[in-house]
């Protein structure tokens, strides 16, 4: 009679480390081992975190007998990255394994580049790197030295098919000699994440009391959202202030189009972890000015560099713009993320926006100076604003007045007419104000109406509140003080709406619930006698 090996739950689902008794071999394994054992090939394995990458080469490593001399290091850690710029000095180096090789800044990567070549043309046996880095870390390397393509290999290693994940779930089961409840929910859940799985079966057996082989076999018996909330309140431990911090920006604007936490949303969809921000922003138009803004302007990198807790877990690449997501922990952390209580808690207004823009500018070409001020004033508050110096590239070989008519008409949420002297001479001026004057009734034109310039020139602007401008007082003061009282009306008609929508959602469940109430008394035993 065989005995069966006790074995201690978390050796088995392991949350760090190399796994031992659930190690799958991911598609790219076979194609890993050729490599390590043809001589002077570098290796680039790129891919998001969690699916194998650091288990698959230390395994591999082992498996081909290169164990002797082995050294490991890390981009993140700066006694390492020394160590990494003096390699080529080095030589014979071994193997040498360098993690999160993206962090590394470019002259140490195009030294890399230059080592590789050198070791690939010579077809030495003493020496054999291997970088390890987030999607396109190739690419990123090759840039330094395109004759590198053909003395290289670069293994993109992606989300595991299901049924690799499924084999790594089994083995664990066989280890523990239990069967998981839950097993297809985690599947679903782990994304092709090999250490997705792990944790959550992890927490699945922490919860069924199930810390080692069961002698005589055993069952767990949990809800996939009972464990997914035992996981989400360990995890928000780590990510709930790092969340928060990043989706606030450096400077939190209440009634702005919040492309931070936008960004973060979307990066939480992405199946590879990893999004372009350019193509996100194309993606959502209404954000896109917003989104643009923080990128093209340095202010997401400096906000990832700022901090070393969200350095942990996100990676920007300035040069492509890409945002990358580096822990798996924080990848499930933001899918099973409420984003409607995390805007709530960060403290925008809402992250319902009726409109495609916040506000249009109209105006008159002698008032630029006025409308542009406004602009990146607006801009800087991240609001979404129509302005047709920054648009002439979409309006290019379009219908002018086609395009117009409705950004004035309805896709504004407020229209911002500078009333100048010149403003009621100009064919574009009279075009675009004959689209919103519906709306003045409404609420939704702002007038700023320059000193020099009679109320009666504008009968209509002159039965709503307006802003003053004296071209002769503090430019920048003015310019302040009216993009406050248009970020506070924007607020105030925003928060309104939200109050609005949820006063009309709880007005429809209650009714709902009424209606089964009355459905469930009459399907009592006896209703209706």
């Amino acid at each position: 009679m065989s005995v069966v090996p006790v074995l201690q739950m978390q050796n088995v689902f392991v949350l760090s480390g190399t796994p031992e008794h659930t190690f799958v071999q991911p598609v790219e394994y076979t194609n890993l081992l050729v490599a390590l054992q043809t001589a002077g090939r570098s290796i680039v394995i790129e891919g998001p975190s969690g699916i194998g990458k650091t288990s698959s080469v230390n395994k591999a490593i082992a498996e081909s007998g290169l164990t002797g001399h082995v050294v490991s290091l890390s981009a993140r850690k700066k006694s390492d990255i020394a160590i990494i710029c003096d390699l080529a000095t080095q030589l014979p180096l071994g193997t040498v394994v360098i993690d999160d090789f993206h962090r590394l800044d470019d002259r140490i990567k195009k030294e890399l580049a230059d080592l590789m070549k050198t070791l690939a043309d010579e077809g030495t046996n003493h020496s054999k790197l291997i970088v390890i880095g987030i999607p396109n870390a190739g690419k990123s390397l090759i840039s330094f030295g395109k004759d590198l393509t053909n003395r290289i290999e670069v293994l993109p290693f992606e989300a595991n098919p299901q049924y690799k994940v499924e084999e790594l779930l089994s083995l664990g089961e066989r280890a523990l000699n239990i069967s998981l409840n839950i097993k297809e929910e985690i599947i679903q859940a782990a994304q092709g994440s090999f250490y997705i799985a792990q944790m959550l079966a992890y927490h699945t057996c922490i919860r069924s009391k199930i810390l080692a082989t069961a002698l005589n076999g055993a069952s767990t018996s949990e809800s996939f959202e009972s464990v997914k909330t035992s996981v989400m309140i360990s995890l928000s431990r780590s990510f709930h202030d790092t969340s928060i911090a990043f989706a606030r920006g450096k400077k939190l604007y209440r009634e702005g189009r919040a492309p931070y936490l936008h960004l973060l949303y979307w990066l939480s969809q992405s199946k590879n972890w990893t999004i372009n921000a350019d193509r996100e922003a194309d993606r959502h138009p209404e954000q896109r000015g917003s989104v643009s803004q923080v990128v093209t302007k340095g202010f997401l990198a400096d906000l990832i560099n700022s901090s070393d807790d969200i350095q942990r877990v996100l990676y920007f690449d300035i040069a492509n713009h890409t945002l990358t997501a580096q822990d798996p922990q924080f990848v499930f952390y933001i899918r099973n993320l409420s984003w409607s209580k995390l805007a709530e808690e960060v403290g925008f207004v809402s992250l319902d926006f009726p409109s495609r823009y916040d506000f249009a500018l109209s105006f008159s070409g002698s008032d630029r100076d006025i409308a542009d001020a406004l602009f990146h004033a607006l801009q800087e508050r991240e609001f979404e604003i129509f302005y047709d110096r920054n648009e002439q590239h979409r309006i290019l070989a379009e219908d002018v007045e086609e395009y117009l008519a409705p950004i004035y008409a309805s896709d504004a949420q407020f229209v911002v007419c500078i009333l100048g002297p010149d403003y009621p001479k100009r064919i574009w001026t009279r075009f675009e104000s004959k689209q919103f004057k519906q709306r003045l009734p409404l609420g939704d034109v702002i007038p700023i109406l320059l000193k020099n310039v009679e109320l009666g020139a504008f009968d209509e602007a002159a039965k709503i509140g307006y802003i003053s401008w004296d071209r002769s007082g503090d430019f920048s003061a003015q310019v302040s003080a009216a993009v406050e009282l248009m970020a506070r009306k924007s607020g105030e008609i925003r928060a309104k709406r939200r109050l609005e929508v949820e006063a009309m959602i709880e007005t429809e469940t209650m009714g709902l619930r009424k209606v089964i109430g009355e459905q469930i008394e009459l399907d009592l035993p006896g209703a209706g006698l």
